[in-house]
């Protein structure tokens, strides 16, 4: 990671985040889910499926490289919407890195108006477990190149 991709000194405290499944962030507007061939393997192998059929029943190719699809209206294939009003992940304890890493991207950490911005859709920021700035210097590795 170089130096313009560390994390502002506003966030070296570290952060509060509990994912609280609200599946606000599988769903809106279109956008795209990046897997990497790591996930691709591991996605395949739950759904008992090869790699290769994974990435023809569940996956486009874009510029930047492969996502997951998504339905009509934003939500990615594999969020469920249930009859109480809630969601779920289908995929949660094998959710693509984009996903695991999730709110610490780059974009949201650009200032503390970006986090805020992003804690007005996403319920789980300044909540939870703190998160400490090597945490989040490891989520943007992790992330490396992703356009998020």
């Amino acid at each position: 990671m170089s130096a313009s991709d560390t994390p502002a000194l506003w966030c070296a405290d570290a952060l509060r985040f509990e994912c609280t499944l609200c599946g606000r962030c599988c769903s809106g507007a279109p956008g795209y889910v990046w897997v990497t061939p790591d996930d691709i393997d591991r996605l395949a192998a739950h759904l008992r499926l090869t790699p290769s059929d994974f990435q023809q029943r569940h996956t486009r190719r874009l510029g930047y490289g492969i996502s997951l699809l998504e339905r009509p209206n934003g939500d990615c294939e594999f969020l469920r919407r249930l009859d109480d009003g809630t969601t779920r992940c289908t995929i949660h304890a094998l959710r693509p890195v984009q996903c695991r890493t999730w709110p610490f991207w780059k974009s949201n950490l650009r200032s503390p108006q970006s986090w805020q911005r992003t804690a007005t859709d996403c319920p789980g920021i300044g909540r939870g477990p703190v998160h400490p700035l090597p945490v989040i210097e490891a989520a943007l590795r992790e992330n490396g190149d992703r356009p998020l």
